[in-house]
C-alpha cells in the first residue's frame, strides 16, 4: 500500500510540472487545477507521516508541538501526528480535485491512502460510532460533533463522485453520531463536543443542516429534509446577528451568546439556505442566502489594489480553511441565481497568491491572503495547504464560465 501511495505523489509530481509548463498555453482554469495539483504533492512530500493516511499537523514537524483547538488541554506529545481536523481536509482536497478533473487516480487515492488514514481515527468503544479527535489506538480522546459533521458533507460528495454505497453508508452512521448530540436545551440544536457539553455552537447545527439536507439529496429520505429546516431555524433564531445578518459563533446552555464571527459559520448558514431553496422551491430561503452573500461580502473581503494597479474585491486576512468553507456556500447561491460576482473575487484572490507567494517550499501561510504579514511563520499547518489546494480546485470549475 506505501508503494502505491509513493506512485500517486509521483503521478502528482508529473502532472504538476506539466501544468506548470503548459500555463501559458493553457486556460486559467487548467491552470488552477495545477495549482491544486502541485499543492497536494507537497502536502505528501512535507506532512505525509510513514503510515499510510496519516499526516503531520506542521511543516517543519516540531516535537511537543502544541494544537489550540480542542475543547481541553493538548496532551499528545510523543511522535504525535496530525489531529482528525485538519487529516480531514486532505480528504476534502481529494474530493475537490477528483470533482474538477473527473482523474479515477484521485477515487483511487481516496481508497488507498485518505479512506485507511481516516479510520484510524474511529472510536468503537463508545456508542454511537464516530470518529474521535486523535488515534484510536492512544485511547480515547474527545469526540467533536464539529468533526464528524464536515466528514458525513464529504462522505457525501465522495458518493455523488464514485457511487460507491459505502461512502453513503458512512456518512448515515455519522449522522447517527450527530443525532445523539442534539436534545431540547435551548429549544433544539447540536453540541460542539461530546465530552463537554457547555454550548451550541454554529459550526455544529450549520453544517449537521447541509449534511442533513445533502442526506436528503441521495436517499430522498423525509426525515433528512425535516432536520436539515430544523436545524437551519434553530440557528437563525439563537445565533444570527440581526444588525448585518451574519453568524456569532455559539450560544452558552445559559443563554450567552459568544460573539465572534468567522467566515465558515455565514458560509454554512448560506449553504444551508441555498440548498433548502433547491429542495422547497421557498423564496424565502433565497432570500436568505443572498442577503447573506452580500453580508459575506461586506464583512470579509475588502478593496485591493494589486501592485500592477489593478484592483478587485479580496479576501481579508484569516483562517483560510474557515474561508474555504464559506467558497462552498458561495457555490451554491451562484449554482441557483448565476450571479458570478463573488466566485470572481475568490478567483482573483487566488491568482494573486499564487503569483506572490514567496515560501521557498510554496506552502502557504496561515490567515494569510493577499495583504502579506510583516514576519512570515517558519510553521505551516496542514490545513491550510488542504484549504488551498480545495479551493483552486472548486474554483476551476467557474473560470471561463
Amino acid at each position: 500500500m506505501k508503494s502505491s501511495v509513493k506512485l500517486l505523489g509521483v503521478m502528482f509530481l508529473l502532472s504538476s510540472l506539466f501544468w506548470g509548463a503548459c500555463t501559458h498555453e493553457k486556460t486559467s482554469a487548467n491552470e488552477f487545477v495545477g495549482n491544486a495539483n502541485a499543492l497536494l504533492d507537497s502536502i505528501f512530500v512535507y506532512y505525509q507521516q510513514g503510515k499510510v493516511g496519516l499526516f503531520n499537523e506542521n511543516y517543519p514537524k516540531k516535537d511537543g508541538d502544541v494544537v489550540t483547538y480542542l475543547a481541553d488541554a493538548d496532551t499528545i506529545r510523543k511522535d504525535k501526528v496530525a489531529y482528525l481536523w485538519p487529516t480531514s481536509g486532505v480528504f476534502s482536497a481529494v474530493n475537490a480535485l477528483l470533482k474538477a478533473t473527473s482523474d479515477t487516480s484521485y477515487a483511487q487515492l481516496l481508497d488507498t491512502c485518505i479512506i485507511p488514514g481516516l479510520h484510524c481515527y474511529v472510536d468503537t468503544t463508545r456508542l454511537p460510532v464516530c470518529y474521535q479527535s486523535y488515534l484510536a489506538e492512544a485511547g480515547h480522546s474527545d469526540r467533536f460533533y464539529d468533526d464528524n459533521i464536515w466528514l458525513g458533507i464529504d462522505y457525501v460528495e465522495s458518493y455523488e463522485l464514485t457511487k460507491k454505497s459505502e461512502y453513503k453508508n458512512e456518512a448515515e452512521r455519522i449522522w447517527k453520531f450527530l443525532e445523539s448530540g442534539r436534545d431540547s436545551i435551548l429549544g433544539d440544536g447540536i453540541y460542539w463536543c461530546e465530552q463537554k457539553k457547555h454550548s451550541k455552537n454554529t459550526c455544529s447545527n450549520a453544517p449537521a443542516s447541509v449534511l442533513a439536507l445533502k442526506l436528503y439529496q441521495i436517499t430522498k429520505d423525509e426525515a433528512y429534509l425535516n432536520a436539515g429546516k430544523e436545524l437551519y431555524q434553530w440557528t437563525k433564531t439563537h445565533l444570527q446577528d440581526s444588525t448585518d445578518g451574519l453568524y456569532f459563533d455559539n450560544i452558552s446552555l445559559q443563554g450567552k451568546v459568544t460573539k465572534w464571527k468567522f467566515q465558515y459559520n455565514s458560509g454554512q448558514m448560506m449553504q444551508a439556505a441555498a440548498l433548502l431553496f433547491k429542495h422547497t422551491q421557498d423564496s424565502l430561503y433565497l432570500e436568505d442566502a443572498q442577503q447573506l452573500a452580500k453580508a459575506c461580502d461586506r464583512f470579509f473581503f475588502e478593496d485591493f489594489v494589486a501592485d500592477d494597479g489593478t484592483q478587485f474585491r479580496a479576501l481579508k486576512n484569516g483562517n483560510v480553511w474557515f474561508v474555504a468553507i464559506m467558497l462552498r456556500g458561495f457555490e451554491e447561491v451562484y449554482a441557483i441565481d448565476g450571479d458570478k460576482r463573488y466566485l470572481n473575487q475568490f478567483i482573483e484572490t487566488l491568482r494573486y497568491m499564487w503569483n506572490h507567494n514567496t515560501n521557498v517550499n510554496k506552502l502557504f501561510d496561515d490567515e494569510c491572503f493577499v495583504v502579506l504579514p510583516e514576519k512570515k511563520k517558519e510553521s505551516k499547518w496542514l490545513l491550510t495547504q488542504a484549504a488551498m489546494v480545495e479551493m483552486y480546485a472548486r474554483l476551476a470549475n467557474y473560470i471561463n464560465k
